[in-house]
């Protein structure tokens, strides 16, 4: 599987979202959402903290 870019994975988290806030989901839907949900934000703060990083060095 191909690297997603910052947007994409946040565009993916905020359609799972939706998807999670669906009162009629299923419980075994729910839990794989969730967990590529928290697969996600791990990715977009790590992503983030990168670019932290590369903008503290720059200034």
């Amino acid at each position: 599987m191909e690297t997603p870019t910052y947007n994409t994975a946040f565009a993916e988290l905020e359609e799972l979202v939706a998807q999670i806030e669906d009162k009629d989901i299923q419980l075994d839907t729910l839990a794989e959402k969730v967990k590529r949900a928290k697969e996600l934000i791990k990715y977009c703060e790590e992503k983030l903290r990168g670019i932290e990083r590369d903008i503290e060095e720059v200034g």
